[in-house]
């Protein structure tokens, strides 16, 4: 196994989350750079999702199944799920079946996406709504990024003084503005 390959495996086990190799082995059809963190990718029926390259998937749930009408009515219902390149899934959002997600997209954290989402999208919220354009958040956040502190941060890996540097720094910022 080449090291940069190996070294994806350990960081995608110490962070709890799949490597592609075995979503590939349930069936998802995974593209390349996918990085996947403290998520579930539905295990049944995971030859029904394709994900593209360059995409990170963070505590986010994945579902090409719905139960919830299996006890009524005696079947569930099963759809597929696709998501585009250059895509951000965020923390605690659910992606529901049936649902295709374009390329240049953010999913805002806690978003739950019930419909298809068009390309240079970012969409946030349950129920879901697109806030603006991937192009123009990008640009956005680059230009703060010339004026606001920037880090690299490991969160509570970096050393004591590190972290209390940047605490102190980012004192006075009040949330986040998308």
């Amino acid at each position: 196994m080449k090291l940069k390959k190996l070294i994806q495996v350990i960081k995608n086990k110490l962070r709890g989350g799949e490597t592609a190799e075995q979503l590939r082995a349930r069936g998802v059809k995974v593209g390349e750079n996918l990085n996947v963190y403290n998520s579930l990718i539905d295990g049944k029926h995971g030859f029904l999702i394709t994900i593209g390259n360059n995409v990170t998937i963070t505590g986010a749930r994945i579902l090409a199944h719905d139960g919830s009408m299996k006890k009524f009515l005696g079947y569930s219902k099963i759809a597929r799920v696709t998501i585009g390149d250059n895509v951000f899934i965020g923390q605690g959002s659910i992606v529901l079946p049936g649902v295709t997600i374009g390329n240049n997209v953010i999913v805002g954290a806690g978003a739950v996406i019930s419909r298809n989402v068009p390309d240079n999208s970012i969409v946030v919220g349950n129920p879901q709504q697109i806030v603006g354009t991937f192009d123009d958040f990008i640009a956005k956040h680059k230009a703060k990024m010339e004026t606001c502190p920037v880090y690299h941060s490991k969160g509570v890996e970096e050393p004591e003084e590190v972290r209390n540097k940047m605490f102190n720094e980012l004192e006075n910022t009040i949330g986040y503005d998308l």
